[in-house]
């Protein structure tokens, strides 16, 4: 497989009345074609804005590129006009957004708004556009989709309009597809049904996605690799195995260990103590220092590099030093219902 999209040595900042936010600082990952792409980590570790700059949707100012590239078939999206970033959106990268009700016009009709990309970049007709549009409704599962297209978004149901937002990312055939966040407004049954669609339609479009989220259960059922992200950097790398099963940074332990386990018997949730970091005014060494139990004095003033454990998995962190103390991960980190190691 070729190497669809790589993003080298991302940094963006915003800046604000009093300061400087470093939100993504030297972050580095590969999208392969046909691949799911997890990017995993809490609110304010920076997902969502890496999946902005890959959109170009940044608003510059405040936001700025810092430096690195984001290279898409061979062309650095960085160096793009708007206009030109008009001819890919939509048409070779889409985007599903975490809230469709705010995301959705209000008032235009979900067919107008599926035409939208059609004619732009397809150069169909108002009929023709239409007619697709009924076949995109109809493909990701809305009951009726001749009537349907014709309703506008507060007509929908929550799933509804989350299946809408995939139809309209979904139109132009993009070859890569950044979800974010698309499951976290809807129950658990609707997520499931996401999820399956999201797949069925990459396995019928080729379409390669990049899964933005903090759940580690939807990561579990979607991803073929996951890149955990931390205060602005991505920690850990791995395929879904590496991760769930050999994790190596104490930021994935904790993840792993919030986990709800139905046969754990615990009667409350696991939590990584303290706050994620001030982005700001970042910490010199390793954005999870302040909060890690096995932190060193070399933590805090320097950021480890990758050690590289796998031809797929990657991890930045002291402990995997050879003149670090060995550190077993905690009863906590536990998969199918055994320490997690080696």
């Amino acid at each position: 497989m070729s190497k669809l999209l790589k993003v080298n040595d991302l940094s963006v900042s915003f800046d604000t009345y009093g300061s400087e936010v470093k939100a993504v600082r030297g972050v580095s990952f590969e999208l392969d074609e046909k691949e799911t792409l997890a990017i995993v980590g809490e609110s304010g570790s920076g997902k969502s804005v890496t999946s902005q700059a890959i959109m170009q949707l940044i608003p510059m100012p405040p936001g700025k590129f810092a430096g690195g590239s984001i290279m898409f078939e061979g062309e650095d999206l960085t160096q793009k006009s708007e206009t030109q970033m008009q001819g890919i959106r939509g048409k070779d990268i889409s985007m599903i957004f975490q809230d469709p009700m705010t995301s959705l016009n209000p008032t235009m009709t979900v067919g107008k708004q599926i035409a939208e990309g059609l004619v732009k970049h397809q150069n169909m007709s108002k009929n023709e556009a239409h007619k697709r549009g009924v076949e995109l409704l109809k493909l990701v599962g809305i009951p009726n989709p001749e009537a349907r297209i014709n309703q506008y978004p507060h007509q929908y149901s929550g799933g509804m309009r989350q299946r809408a937002m995939i139809a309209i990312a979904l139109a132009c055939n993009p070859k890569v597809l950044i979800a974010d966040e698309p499951t976290t407004a809807l129950d658990v049954t609707i997520q499931a049904q996401i999820l399956d669609l999201m797949r069925a339609l990459q396995e019928k479009t080729g379409t390669a996605i990049i899964l933005i989220t903090h759940d580690l259960g939807v990561v579990a059922n979607a991803a073929h690799r996951v890149a955990v992200m931390y205060g602005g950097k991505i920690v850990e790398t791995g395929t879904v195995d590496e991760i769930f099963y050999k994790p190596k940074h104490p930021y994935t332990w904790g993840l792993l260990g919030s986990m709800p386990k139905l046969d754990s018997g615990a009667e409350e949730l696991q939590a990584i103590p303290g706050s994620p970091p001030d982005l700001a005014d970042p910490p010199k060494g390793c954005p999870f220092v302040t909060r890690c139990p096995y932190a060193m004095k070399v933590c805090e003033n320097h950021m480890p590099d990758y050690t590289e454990l796998s031809d797929t998995q990657k991890t930045a962190c002291w402990l995997l030093d050879e003149r670090a103390p060995k550190v077993e991960p905690p009863e906590s980190a536990v998969v199918g219902g055994a320490k997690v190691h080696e």
